[in-house]
């Protein structure tokens, strides 16, 4: 499997997301019962942010997540971590803005064995 490793680190506006999957079944009497889904039923996802970079750097991120095409699994550690995750990215935004490349991605935790 890749390893994703961009050029340069993604600009300090890096988001962070835990995503819990629950089955919830809502009752007559007010109750509710919830369970957790699965035994993955916790997902990350980190929105990573590039706010200045040339065409070279902006082509090299776009050109690896292109690659991949939204459904092929990859190794990124985010910022401030020690280990690698397993990923995809489905959805990018590459901007202009004022003469400057700018790239936003979602990158979702994959748990899928390939």
């Amino acid at each position: 499997m890749l390893t994703f490793y961009p050029p340069i680190d993604p600009s300090p506006s890096t988001g962070r997301k835990v995503e819990f999957k629950l089955l919830k079944a809502e009752f007559g009497d007010g109750y509710t019962g919830i369970a957790r889904q699965g035994i993955n039923h916790r997902r990350r996802k980190l929105t990573l942010n590039w706010d200045v970079l040339t065409d070279e750097q902006a082509d090299e991120i776009t050109g690896f997540l292109n690659e991949r095409g939204g459904d092929e699994t990859f190794h990124y550690t985010p910022p401030r971590e020690d280990m690698p995750v397993k990923w995809t990215c489905e959805t990018y935004d590459d901007n202009v803005v004022d003469g400057v490349r700018r790239i936003s991605a979602e990158f979702i935790q994959s748990f899928r064995h390939s």
